[in-house]
């Protein structure tokens, strides 16, 4: 069966379609067989009136009026009559041996001889009432159908039979199939089409759902809409209890990372001013201050849900114009080329966390300019950050992402920029990628979670 449920109900719609479809065209051959072979004995016991009208109350038949009946009793080719009775058979030479279908008492119907010869006529007794079926097969073959009664006499029973060929049944049968077949087929689609339309307005609530729960994972809605059918009504309640469940534990992890860093703070603030006059002190206590920011904004979306939705546009900007006036006085040019319309699925914060680490990282390494550029990819957006300093090769720069690993001692870094901006973009579902810029320097590309656009 395929995996999804519209797939699943195809299928489970078309095998129906089909043995509804196999067991109509059944029936309806049935009942057109029936109406066609009803129609053909009362043919028969036509022939059969005509015969037993030219039968004596002694049982000698009156030739002559056969004769002049000839034409009727067979009126086309393979048509057939017999009459046994105490003066012997008289009839078509080419009488098949027949077999009663269903016969009228106990036990089976007696079968032919060898020789062909028809089975010995009843014993003498009451007439049977009315003409009952009988089938039978020439030498070349062809099956035929007849009608057979036993009439009394005063010298015995006289066994009458009309027979005529099968086909008589089956051709107006198979003429009847072709628009039979064809009436069948055009059902069989009009079945399957409504099939379709039924599956796909049947399953366009989950669908709706499913761009909803997308929504709410963009930053776009806060919660499903739960005015749905009764079946999907539950689902929709529950999703919302969990987004606002998530967004409860969102709210208490931003509370606790805060608290915990205005508590740090003071103290921290407070200890680098006693240890302002020893620089290797107070390297160790600006060391203690990255750490805890590190680990807060990882505690911070390792918390929460994803669901804000920031412009990408305006935060480079910020981020841009703050972080060339610390480096002003280098003469680095730091540009951005960056579409208005492009918005990422994760908290201001953060964004300014992973960008501003990145173009930070990139100014402080950079020779004469730094280049910010974005571009959405489906459901991602591609943030690059590219210089034109020294670069990093390409057997470091998986241990330039790990947390505290300094490449170039010189500088007031301390190992965390690249590190943070990869473990907040993994925590978002994105990745840091480092490559070698065009012209040489450092190409820092970061994939992030790609929102609706925000106002």
């Amino acid at each position: 069966m395929p995996r999804s449920i519209h797939g699943r109900m195809i299928v489970i719609s078309g095998t129906a379609i089909l043995a509804a479809l196999l067991l109509a065209g059944w029936a309806l051959t049935s009942a057109l067989e029936g109406i066609v072979t009803r129609g053909l004995d009362q043919r028969l016991d036509s022939e059969i009136a005509v015969l037993a009208a030219a039968i004596g109350p002694d049982g000698r038949v009156d030739r002559a009026r056969i004769a002049d009946r000839r034409g009727l009793l067979e009126p086309e080719p393979g048509w057939r009559w017999r009459i046994v009775g105490p003066d012997g058979t008289l009839g078509s030479g080419d009488f098949p041996p027949l077999v009663a279908p269903h016969p009228p008492g106990p036990g089976p119907s007696p079968d032919p001889d060898k020789a062909g010869r028809p089975p010995a006529p009843p014993p003498p007794g009451p007439a049977i009432q009315g003409p009952r079926p009988a089938e039978g097969r020439t030498e070349q073959g062809v099956r035929v159908h007849a009608r057979q009664i036993a009439i009394p006499s005063s010298r015995g029973p006289v066994t009458i039979t009309a027979a005529a060929p099968r086909a008589v049944v089956a051709q107006p049968i198979r003429a009847a199939l072709v628009p039979l077949l064809a009436m069948l087929a055009g059902l069989g689609v009009l079945l399957a089409a409504t099939s379709l339309i039924q599956l796909r307005l049947g399953l366009r609530p989950l669908r709706r759902l499913r761009d909803q729960v997308a929504a709410i994972r963009g930053g776009t809605l806060s919660q499903v809409d739960e005015d749905q059918p009764a079946e999907l009504r539950p689902l929709a309640v529950e999703l919302n209890a969990m987004a606002a469940d998530s967004e409860r534990a969102l709210a208490t992890a931003r509370a606790s990372a805060a608290n915990l860093a205005h508590a740090l703070k003071t103290p921290v603030a407070t200890l680098a001013l006693d240890l302002a006059d020893d620089p290797p002190r107070a390297a160790q206590v600006a060391r203690i201050d990255a750490t805890i920011r590190h680990h807060l904004a990882r505690a911070r979306v390792q918390n929460g849900a994803v669901r804000a939705a920031t412009a990408l546009a305006p935060a480079i900007r910020d981020l841009t114009h703050a972080i060339g006036r610390l480096h002003a006085d280098r003469g680095i040019t730091l540009s951005a080329d960056l579409p208005d319309d492009l918005a990422v699925a994760m908290d201001a914060q953060d964004l300014d966390e992973v960008a501003g680490n990145l173009i930070d990282n990139a100014a402080r390494h950079a020779r004469t300019r730094v280049l910010i550029a974005a571009r959405a990819e489906e459901r991602q957006i591609r943030l690059t950050v590219s210089d034109d300093g020294p670069g990093i090769a390409e057997a470091d720069r998986i241990r330039a992402t790990q947390a505290g690993a300094r490449l170039d001692e010189r500088g007031d870094g301390h190992g965390f920029g690249l590190s943070i901006a990869r473990e907040l973009a993994e925590l978002h579902g994105g990745r840091l990628i480092l490559d070698e810029a065009a012209g040489g320097g450092l190409a820092a590309t970061v994939l992030l979670p790609r929102a609706a656009r925000t106002a």
